[in-house]
């Protein structure tokens, strides 16, 4: 402990005195005893974890589902009307999102307004945050669309009528021990829209086990890896991907949905092959209802302060639509698509089919980190805002139990979605029974209403979700000032953006992480190191190349590194240091030897003095410095390379008469510096707390050796 004590005591700033800077006193710092005794604090942590005690085991239930807690304090004459009030206008709004988002995620409508259903009901069993909607989400239902359309294809729904008929009437009537026609016929007993849905509960179920994984391990820090600004650009890009999938729609053609890396360009490509089948009463009912979305969505903005509650343009819209289109019988007129049958209550539980998990496993992880991502961050934002705690690992299992449970009845992925968040803090939500108001609209819509909406063109429902993506697509707007503040993060929206739309939206998200990840390392193997300067009248250094008006000490260089030192920006550390100072050690140490090698020759040919003074004076040309203080203080840990970098450094200037002095190091760094042996014998008082008392040492020292050396 001695020892250690003497390692990282530091230099403490002497009382300044203009005649004599020849003593100092010495500050003394001793480390906390850290106690790494491994096997006693498994045994401790394993008795908290298993012990059993009415209240922990009442805790524990209290803490997983938290409707037991705050339910009973449920304040009704303060928080139900405006409860009541949000759950039922953003159910309002639900109904016909959940129909139309159905169709982005390649299911049929009943299924859309299933999940909006069960997940409004689970959350507020298991959620703690009291203003998020949980639902369905533009994002998600893409990325669920996309591999059910994937799946769909594989098991050969996508055959021609004829051929899809003779397949399924086989597979009915032929010995289960005959070959089949292809390795999927045997489903093929059940219809498209049924395995569809098969596919997308099968992957829900499979995105809601990782989120509850994520929970249980409490790997919630993997959405650290997700930036706003990453997120923002995935967003946006996948806007582009939702557009073109509904684009169809709107015209009325019937091509095949792309799937894959590059399927925005190839849809765009179908749709303009086949233009010249343009459904004309499609394309002007969409027309007509984009003049009615777009400016009441607008008004709705620009006064939501002034209205009480936004206008449902998007309910009017549908009904109105549903009835031009049944008393105007445009599906048997003009043939434009409609919604088709919707039933009423709900089907019987089915389990997922695991045959399919192999299939689906690897397409669940973004889903379920986007999934979490989203919902995590809203409801912190939300419950700051607000002036509440939320817990991130209950949220996990809350979005991870409103997808495992659903899947068992039919249902696609879910998460947060920041609209009808917003709505609902709008309208006056205080508690989550908002969410279970919003759950019993749309069961009586499933109990009484959905089969009203028979005649309603897919157009319309197209036209809904693409006026829904104006939020991210006004990113774009945001773009400027995103610039101003940071040029990195705005890189990062692009590439992600760009790779979500072209490329596909999982790959999107991928190379948006890595690249993310690539611009940190970037940053921290070439930062900024610039030499400080002092301010006057105070004990602040500070960057030359930033203020003007500091002052220097006169042979003392003051150089900052503002990043870690480790194996990646360890060369980048030694060369800029050299380039800022302006001596290069090792050329220096080379050019004495080279030197004294020619005075010894010339020695040895007896050449004259003349020529041996001068190659004496070239020899002994002084550096302009004797001391360089390396601020330490953004440097947050070194690695082994670090810790051998700075070895060498010091040990070459001083090999030149220079010495190096390390200040303002964090306890992280002092601990390497210890572990590393970078101190040798006596030279503990290279270590200083500040670089103005590493500054006032080294003149101090200098004044010291003047003084002797006259003497």
């Amino acid at each position: 402990m001695a020892e250690l004590n003497k390692v990282c005591s530091v230099t403490e700033m002497p009382e300044r005195d203009d005649a004599k800077r020849s003593f100092h006193h010495r500050m003394f710092l001793e480390p906390q005893e850290k106690k790494r005794d491994m096997k006693a604090l498994v045994v401790k942590q394993a008795k908290k974890t298993c012990s059993c005690t009415p209240a922990k085991v009442k805790d524990y239930i209290f803490s997983f589902f938290p409707v037991l807690q705050w339910l009973p304090k449920y304040k009704l004459r303060e928080h139900l009307l405006g409860d009541v009030m949000s759950g039922v206008i953003v159910g309002v709004l639900l109904v016909p999102q959940s129909i139309a988002y159905s169709l982005l995620a390649g299911q049929q409508p009943i299924y859309g307004l299933y999940t909006s259903f069960f997940a409004s009901i689970i959350y507020f069993i298991f959620g703690t945050s009291r203003h998020i909607s949980v639902g369905v989400f533009g994002v998600i239902c893409l990325m669920v669309g996309q591999v059910v359309d994937r799946e769909v294809h594989r098991a050969g729904y996508d055959l021609e009528p004829a051929v899809l008929s003779v397949l399924t009437d086989t597979a009915a009537h032929v010995n289960t021990t005959a070959s089949p026609v292809n390795q999927t016929s045997p489903k093929l007993l059940c219809d498209k829209s049924c395995y569809a849905i098969t596919v997308g509960a099968t992957m829900t179920f499979i995105a809601g086990v990782y989120q509850v994984a994520m929970g249980f391990f409490q790997v919630g820090f993997v959405s650290v890896y997700l930036s706003d600004s990453l997120l923002s650009g995935f967003v946006t890009g996948a806007s582009f991907t939702i557009l073109t999938s509904q684009a169809k729609y709107l015209l009325g053609l019937d091509i095949p949905r792309s799937s894959g890396i590059g399927s925005l360009v190839v849809t765009w490509i179908n749709i303009f092959r086949n233009i010249h089948k343009t459904n004309i009463c499609d394309l002007i009912t969409s027309f007509l209802c984009f003049l009615v979305l777009i400016p009441t969505k607008e008004l709705n903005e620009h006064f939501k302060s002034k209205l009480k509650a936004p206008i449902p343009v998007e309910l009017v819209v549908i009904v109105a639509a549903t009835l031009a289109s049944h008393f105007g019988k445009l599906r048997e007129t003009y043939g434009s698509s409609v919604a088709g049958h919707i039933p009423t209550g709900f089907l019987p539980p089915r389990a997922p089919d695991w045959n399919l998990i192999p299939n689906v496993a690897l397409d669940a992880i973004p889903i379920a980190i986007i999934g979490f991502a989203i919902t995590v961050s809203l409801s912190e934002m939300f419950a700051k805002k607000h002036g509440y705690t939320v817990k991130a690992n209950q949220e996990m299992y809350a979005i991870g139990f409103c997808n495992i449970i659903p899947s068992f009845f039919h249902c696609f992925t879910t998460s947060a979605a920041l609209a009808k968040t917003l709505v609902k803090e709008s309208t006056g939500c205080r508690t989550q029974v908002s969410g279970m108001v919003t759950g019993l609209v749309i069961l009586l819509v499933l109990l009484v209403i959905a089969p009203l909406f028979y005649s309603l063109q897919k157009c319309v429902l197209a036209v809904i979700t693409i006026v829904n993506l104006r939020g991210a697509l006004r990113k774009f707007k945001d773009l400027p000032k995103m610039w101003h503040l940071s040029r990195v993060d705005t890189v990062i929206w692009l590439v992600t953006m760009a790779a979500s739309a072209l490329i596909s939206t999982e790959i999107g998200l991928l190379v948006g992480v890595c690249f993310a990840m690539l611009c940190v390392i970037f940053r921290t193997q070439r930062p900024e190191a610039p030499l400080l300067g002092w301010v006057a009248e105070s004990e602040t250094y500070e960057s030359l190349s930033a203020y003007k008006n500091l002052q220097t000490q006169p042979g003392i260089v003051v150089f900052r590194f503002e990043a870690p030192l480790y194996y990646i920006n360890k060369e980048c550390f030694r060369s800029t240091l050299y380039k800022q100072t302006g001596v290069n050690p090792v050329w220096v140490k080379a050019t004495k030897k080279k030197a004294s090698k020619r005075m010894l020759r010339e020695q040895e040919v007896d050449c004259d003095d003349n020529q041996t003074n001068a190659s004496m004076d070239f020899v002994s040309e002084p550096l302009g410095f004797h001391t360089i203080v390396i601020d330490c203080c953004a440097v947050q840990f070194l690695d082994t390379a670090g810790i051998r970098t700075l070895k060498e450094v010091c040990k070459d200037y001083r090999e030149i008469d220079v010495q190096v002095l390390l200040a303002q190091c964090n306890p992280s760094v002092r601990s390497s510096l210890i572990r590393g042996e970078f101190f040798k014998e006596g030279e503990d008082h290279l270590l200083f707390h500040s670089v103005h008392q590493a500054v006032d040492f080294a003149l101090g020292a200098q004044g010291h050796g003047r003084t002797s050396a006259s003497k």
